[in-house]
């Protein structure tokens, strides 16, 4: 009997193993391989649980850059880079938006892996496997996400990540760090861009963009008016902290820390339209990628319950009005992200059901327009 990914598998029959959650035990039929074979895993979020129960998400391990110069080794060219990502992943969901509001897609491709990851992690479609928004691998053939890690380093020993940035030309990964993919979108690709005079990052904005992120991700330190700073912890990273969490004391620092700083936010987007003012910055992106998801995962599956999203009348505003950018309505896809949550996290949900609601409709007004005017 082994434990892996906060179960533990009996072996019984070929092709079959039983899964002890707890004193429940449920039979599966997978390739017993899989299950035991523990170099062949996927790493997944739950195995970055330290011992106090803590969860502590890891670096990005590919952090090369796209450069606007001709010589730079990833020279900006078009239709030489390709994206992979999962709908239903926040981290990945920034890149789509991004592409999708400087126009880059007739510059830059995408392949969007199958909603349910398992433990090898995330796949690919099957030629006649029908999935909404999914192709199979037409770049590198590969049947798994893990199959494009390993061909660039055989012995890679990370996990396996959406988004990640393919150069087609030099048949490497760029890059897999959400934070910096966007802002060479923002920046690096404007002599193809659709709309190059968008600037998510500008210049005289990047300390506040800065230090917001700070605040949306990580601890960090962050002032509106610059006479006061505070110390606020993370959004993006906390409902994840919530959900992962493996002892009671975790989870409950973590759930009152995420909703101390969704107040933050809601008393800062209760003075400007977005973020950093009346402009949307990459800022309000990473933002939104994690509050169009809350009431319809987070709330429920991590059990981030102390507060719905639309009870912060800021915050659901601001959302609405995100998602009704031209645009950004196009990258969200509900199924996929149910779906991926509710059916990839057995530890959380063994068996898999996916709620049928709640019922959301993002396209009401939230008169934000008008108010910040």
């Amino acid at each position: 009997m082994t434990f892996v990914h906060g179960m533990w598998s009996i072996p019984l029959k070929k092709n079959c193993v039983r899964l002890v959650i707890g004193k429940r035990c449920l039979k599966r039929t997978h390739s017993l391989n899989i299950f035991m074979d523990s170099k062949q895993q996927h790493k997944a979020a739950l195995d970055d649980v330290n011992q106090k129960g803590h969860f502590v998400r890891r670096e990005s391990q590919f952090r090369n850059w796209i450069s606007r110069e001709k010589i730079a080794d990833f020279a900006a060219e078009p239709c030489r880079y390709h994206l992979y990502v999962s709908l239903a992943c926040p981290w990945a969901h920034r890149t789509l938006i991004v592409r999708k509001l400087k126009g880059l897609e007739p510059v830059i491709g995408c392949t969007v892996v199958h909603y349910h990851m398992d433990s090898m992690g995330w796949r690919f479609i099957e030629p006649g496997e029908k999935v909404p928004f999914c192709t199979p691998d037409e770049i590198n053939g590969a049947k798994r996400l893990r199959d494009i890690y390993f061909q660039v380093d055989p012995g890679y020993d990370g996990r396996f990540t959406v988004p990640l940035l393919w150069d087609k030309k030099r048949k490497t990964i760029v890059n897999n760090e959400s934070a910096e993919i966007i802002r060479m979108l923002n920046s690096e690709f404007n002599e193809f861009a659709e709309n190059p005079a968008l600037d998510l990052y500008p210049a005289e904005l990047t300390s506040k963009i800065d230090a917001i992120n700070g605040v949306i991700y990580e601890v960090g330190c962050f002032s509106l008016d610059e006479k006061s700073t505070e110390e606020l912890q993370n959004v993006n990273n906390g409902v994840y902290k919530a959900g992962f969490a493996r002892t009671q004391e975790a989870y409950e620092e973590a759930v009152t820390t995420l909703f101390h700083e969704l107040e933050h936010l809601e008393q800062i987007l209760s003075k400007s339209r977005y973020l950093c003012g009346n402009q949307v910055t990459e800022a309000d992106i990473r933002l939104f990628t994690t509050l169009i998801r809350f009431d319809a995962v987070y709330q429920y599956h991590f059990k981030c319950n102390l507060r719905p999203l639309y009870s912060f009348p800021n915050l659901h505003g601001f959302t609405l009005d995100m998602y009704q950018l031209p645009g950004v309505k196009e990258t969200v896809s509900f199924e996929h992200i149910k779906k991926h949550y509710y059916m990839s996290h057995p530890t959380i949900n063994p068996f898999g059901i996916v709620p049928m609601g709640p019922k959301l409709d993002f396209s009401v007004s939230h008169n934000r327009d008008t108010q910040f005017s």
